[in-house]
């Protein structure tokens, strides 16, 4: 899930906020908007109840707010009501925006009790030391950090995001899933319900339902490129290229290097690694799947530590020429010449 400052994750805000039992204030920040917006969503919802929003729920937006009357506004008391919702959204769209948000410091050290207040910061999150979060972690408020997820971690907020819907995925199909949609994760969750609606909401989603219903190919992928180059099959991962060659809107050779560069990077290490037990091997890279050790283990069987090396090298040599450097030639043909050289 999302990061949380010093705070409870994603799933605890919400629960809290669904049983009523709201902070006075939240700073809710980063580059990452899914779990941000869910919050949000979830404020809106259960804080005031529908009959007393027209007097107890106002919204302001950062483009055109004044900061001295959202203040003026969370001072005060409900209507009729046990509390008011006070959001500022888009915070970051303020007029230098950091040095005008640090003003809510002294509001969040002392909130009103009966306001629930909340500031939306989609961009860099405030450092420790800024007056706003100083403030608000004085006030008891709740801190909710949301950074864009590494690709690594991409398939943690799929399984997590599949569970939470009662639903289950293979490992082959959630990795062509996050190499091809990948952040942000609403877009990548999107293509998710699609998948989870299109299966009447159980069972499994499989590779081949990502294949009929995303348009990403469970045959020609980075996926296989990396299996064909872990066993030594040539003709299987010219086959690919090949592919992607016809269809380079989905199959960039950017992507499909980063993937490349990554795999043997990851041999360099694991060759000089003094455990090199599946258990050691999971830990270190992080895998979260059998599928993912067993390439590296061929790997490590079919290419010799200095090889792996020189495969940096090659990949450097082809990131070069396809930026022109020294080469005028098709980034495709580049990228047969790169497999070739990778095998030979």
């Amino acid at each position: 899930m999302a990061k949380s400052v010093k705070g409870p994750g994603v799933r605890d805000i919400i629960a809290d906020i669904r049983h009523g039992e709201a902070a006075p204030t939240y700073v809710l920040m980063g580059e990452e908007a899914y779990y941000i917006d869910l919050i949000v969503e979830n404020l809106e919802k259960y804080v005031v109840n529908e009959a007393d929003r027209d007097f107890n729920y106002n919204v302001f937006y950062g483009n055109d707010a004044d900061i001295d009357y959202v203040v003026a506004t969370a001072q005060q008391f409900p209507v009729m009501a046990d509390r008011k919702l006070v959001i500022l959204k888009e915070a970051q769209s303020m007029n230098q925006a950091k040095t005008q948000l640090e003003r809510f410091g002294s509001y969040l050290a002392r909130p009103n009790q009966t306001t629930v207040f909340v500031i939306v910061y989609k961009g860099e999150p405030f450092g420790a030391s800024s007056k706003l979060i100083k403030g608000a972690k004085e006030g008891g408020a709740v801190i909710f950090r949301s950074d864009v997820p590494r690709d690594y971690e991409l398939e943690s907020h799929v399984r997590d995001y599949c569970q939470s819907k009662k639903m289950s995925i293979e490992d082959k199909a959630m990795k062509l899933l996050c190499e091809y949609i990948g952040p942000p994760l609403s877009k990548l969750f999107g293509e998710l319900n699609k998948l989870i609606s299109i299966k009447g909401g159980k069972g499994k989603i499989t590779s081949e339902d990502v294949e009929k219903n995303i348009g990403i190919s469970k045959d020609f992928n980075n996926f296989e490129l990396i299996n064909a180059l872990s066993t030594k099959d040539y003709p299987k991962a010219m086959k690919i290229v090949k592919y992607f060659e016809s269809n380079p809107k989905s199959n960039p050779t950017v992507m499909t290097t980063s993937v490349i560069f990554n795999y043997f990077a990851n041999l360099v290490i694991a060759h000089y690694l003094p455990d090199k037990s599946d258990k050691s091997l999971m830990e270190t890279f992080g895998f979260k799947a059998q599928i993912q050790l067993r390439s590296l283990k061929d790997g490590l069987r079919n290419y010799s530590a200095m090889q792996a090396v020189n495969a940096i090298h090659y990949l450097r040599e082809f990131d070069t020429k396809s930026k022109g450097i020294g080469s005028y030639v098709n980034e495709y043909a580049l990228l047969r010449e790169l497999i070739f050289k990778l095998f030979t």
